[in-house]
């Protein structure tokens, strides 16, 4: 049986396919999305609250390598094999350069359960992967196509909502540990399950939405977003086994490289690339990868 979060989503998607009123209200959504990735960043401080060394730094920064490698490598197979335009190339480069924080909470969830070792510091995969995409795909958007100032280009990207709550979450982790956050175990940490669940819900709501129908005009963009996922998760595979990662961790980031954001990323490039049609994102992002990666390849990744 698959793991009750990934039903709630196809149960999403069924309703929505079928043009059912079920719905979540945008505030729930907002609040749910706030929430889990305030606790996700809140686990990832915990994990190393009185074990941070700087030893770790090793392994981090070789993966915040891969977080401005993989959206130079996805550009130009956008640019010229799909035959996006430049602003619509970067875009959605970034976006698969970027992470997607809900399939982040399903691969850590899945791995937890399933009793797999997980390095302290593996939640901060997330930040590491996220924040690098949106800054270099920006960057070399601004540089090919001559428009607007370099200088916000970071501000940017550390003040998107996404690295504000994670990165915030992994600092009040680090300092207050389990004990100092304790009175919010309950609600955040035994609640968090009951949360990914709902959420999951939407998403599958979204992406009947983004999905229905298929727009088979854009059939090169569509191949990218179903093959892609499989391609990225083998060079996950490959640095978590170059770093010698346990495998709980070497699955979440396995999980995480093949996937897209459409969080942190569509707010970043909605501003810094207004003439982007964040929709062709959206749907390669949430309406292709996000299913494919949760349903499909997920369980590929963890035999």
């Amino acid at each position: 049986m698959p793991d009750i979060v990934i039903v709630f989503f196809a149960l999403g998607l069924i309703a929505g396919l079928l043009k059912s009123d079920l719905k979540v209200p945008k505030s729930i959504y907002e609040t749910l999305s706030i929430l889990l990735m305030l606790v996700l960043g809140l686990k990832g401080g915990m994990a190393l609250h009185g074990k941070f060394e700087l030893a770790m730094l090793s392994q981090l920064l070789p993966i915040a390598a891969l977080g401005f490698i993989l959206p130079l490598c996805c550009y130009p197979i956008l640019r010229k094999l799909v035959g996006l335009s430049l602003d619509d190339s970067a875009s959605v480069a970034a976006h698969y350069g970027s992470v997607s924080a809900g399939t982040f909470a399903v691969v850590l969830t899945m791995a937890e359960q399933a009793g797999l070792p997980l390095n302290p510091e593996t939640t901060l995969y997330l930040v590491l992967l996220e924040l690098p995409a949106i800054v270099i795909m920006l960057w070399l958007h601004r540089r090919l196509s001559g428009q607007g100032s370099k200088s916000g280009i970071l501000r940017e990207a550390l003040t998107s909502r996404g690295v504000l709550l994670l990165g915030g979450g992994v600092l009040i982790g680090y300092l207050y540990g389990p004990v100092g956050l304790k009175p919010l175990a309950p609600v955040l940490f035994d609640g968090f399950k009951t949360m990914l669940a709902l959420f999951l819900l939407e998403m599958g709501l979204c992406t009947a939405k983004v999905c229905s129908p298929l727009p088979w005009q854009h059939w090169r963009l569509i191949a990218f977003a179903a093959l892609t996922p499989f391609a990225l998760a083998w060079v996950g595979i490959a640095a978590a086994l170059a770093l010698n990662l346990p495998a709980g961790s070497a699955l979440v980031l396995a999980g995480i490289t093949a996937s897209a954001s459409y969080i942190a990323a569509p707010a970043a490039i909605r501003t810094a690339i207004p003439n982007a049609n964040i929709g062709l994102a959206m749907l390669a992002a949430l309406g292709i990868t996000f299913p494919v990666n949760v349903l499909i390849g997920l369980p590929l990744y963890r035999t």
